[in-house]
């Protein structure tokens, strides 16, 4: 029975990056930026200000002057989009079940990300969707170290 639950994670493991490749790599993200140097637009697409784009999500949610769909699908979106890392990445590169590795190599995985979103054009380099996507690997981390998942998986 482990055995099949192994294979049936190992198959959902493939899925969860075939579609967090087709989320944050694939699809129009408009043509605003199509005219602009790469430096150009690094510099208007980019926030290097941590809370900045979260605090004026959050505004805009508490005021209503942009449709919530916006801001609940980027808050929301980064923070869950990187949950299931958490367990994953422990459970198929054992070295990482250590926090200080699986934050460094969450870290690193993060940063590869918002650089090839920027230089593809694909998306922008913001820290906060770091913020975001890291807390939302640490929860799921903190789901694998609890043992839930691991007791079912081993």
């Amino acid at each position: 029975m482990k055995k099949a639950l192994k294979i049936v994670f190992s198959f959902s493991f493939i899925v969860y990056l075939l579609l967090l490749a087709s989320i944050l790599f694939l699809g129009s993200r408009g043509f605003a930026w199509d005219g602009m140097s790469l430096t150009d637009y690094i510099r208007q697409s980019s926030n290097f200000i941590p809370f900045k784009t979260i605090s004026m999500y959050l505004q805009a949610l508490s005021d209503g002057r942009m449709n919530m769909d916006i801001p609940i699908k980027n808050l929301l979106g980064n923070f869950v989009l990187f949950m299931p890392m958490g367990v994953y990445l422990p459970f198929f590169i054992r070295k990482t079940n250590s926090i200080i590795l699986f934050t460094v190599s969450t870290t690193a995985m993060l940063i590869t990300i918002e650089i090839i979103q920027v230089i593809t054009r694909r998306g922008s380099f913001d820290i906060d969707d770091y913020i975001l996507n890291m807390l939302g690997a640490l929860i799921g981390y903190g789901i694998w170290r609890s043992g839930f998942a691991g007791r079912m998986l081993r």
